[in-house]
């Protein structure tokens, strides 16, 4: 059982997890874990599944996967008898006016929707992966120096669920690099499996870009792949400009992960979030939501 922490009403919440028993049997049996490493974990499953939500057949599931997990579809750019297939619905779009980016310039938003965990004055070679295991930025990039760039800087976890709206966003203004890719496995990333697998973001497929921010500094905007994640798409051009609430890409079906890294003194996260955090709760929150401010000395 997972419990979410809800800061609109101040109250936890149980996440009604697709698949949950499934994922379970999967990661904690003996027999799950054979299966695990045999299939689950590999490319093969994910491109098979990932192939099945591309097909017209696929969207028989669509009605009965949104009323089962209440998502709300007066949100959705298009109606349900729209969408052509699983995948289609999965990485919807959102009419404007469902997630608003319209905020101060000094305040940090979420980039998606999701179940956020965050720290600061982070040591690069000992992040956190979930209470109790830990990995190396180094490991993760691939790349010491760029790594030793972060150290004591601030660091968020945004977990996507499969019930999430999938699209990823611009978080400011600015101009963000090429996308490095990071060939690996197909572990879940749901807090199950990052209590059993060590190091499961350094060996999971992931990729990363340098966002050049106007008011947080440069910016590690890694996305994380997963079971059943049939592609990371970045839609965004790299190396031009890019305004505040703009997309910068989407995941295909699957649960995934935003890991956002900051450099030292750039920004001040939400003590709700940090707190909770140290309790070892996620934080529910939205794309275009206030998680922090930009950080000040004045």
């Amino acid at each position: 059982m997972i419990k979410i922490y809800n800061r609109k009403t101040g109250e936890y919440e149980t996440e009604n997890v697709a698949g949950g028993a499934l994922l379970n049997a999967l990661y904690t049996s003996k027999a799950g874990k054979v299966g695990l490493e045999l299939l689950v974990k590999r490319k093969i499953y994910s491109a098979l599944t990932g192939f099945f939500c591309d097909l017209r057949l696929s969207k028989r599931s669509i009605g009965k996967f949104a009323k089962n997990f209440s998502i709300d579809l007066e949100e959705c750019e298009n109606k349900l008898d729209d969408y052509s297939s699983f995948n289609d619905f999965f990485s919807r779009k959102l009419k404007p006016v469902a997630r608003s980016f319209d905020k101060p310039e000094n305040e940090l938003l979420s980039p998606g929707d999701g179940r956020l965990q965050a720290w600061n004055n982070i040591d690069y070679k000992d992040i956190i992966q979930i209470k109790g295991m830990s990995y190396s930025l180094s490991d993760l990039l691939l790349d010491e120096n760029l790594a030793k760039e972060y150290d004591g800087g601030a660091y968020m976890i945004l977990r996507l669920c499969p019930v999430d709206y999938h699209r990823f966003h611009f978080f400011d203004s600015g101009v963000c690099s090429s996308t490095k890719r990071i060939k690996g496995e197909y572990y879940s990333v749901n807090p199950v499996a990052l209590r059993k697998i060590p190091e499961l973001f350094c060996r999971n497929k992931r990729e990363y870009s340098i966002f050049k921010t106007d008011n947080f500094g440069e910016v590690l905007y890694v996305e994380v792949g997963a079971t059943s994640v049939g592609s990371i798409v970045q839609t965004y051009v790299p190396d031009s400009r890019v305004i505040r609430g703009e997309e910068k890409g989407y995941f295909k079906f699957g649960g995934s992960t935003i890991l956002l890294f900051f450099k030292k003194d750039k920004i001040v996260i939400d003590m709700d979030i940090i707190n909770q955090t140290s309790n070892g709760f996620e934080t529910k929150v939205s794309a275009g939501e206030a998680i922090g401010k930009k950080y000040s000395n004045s």
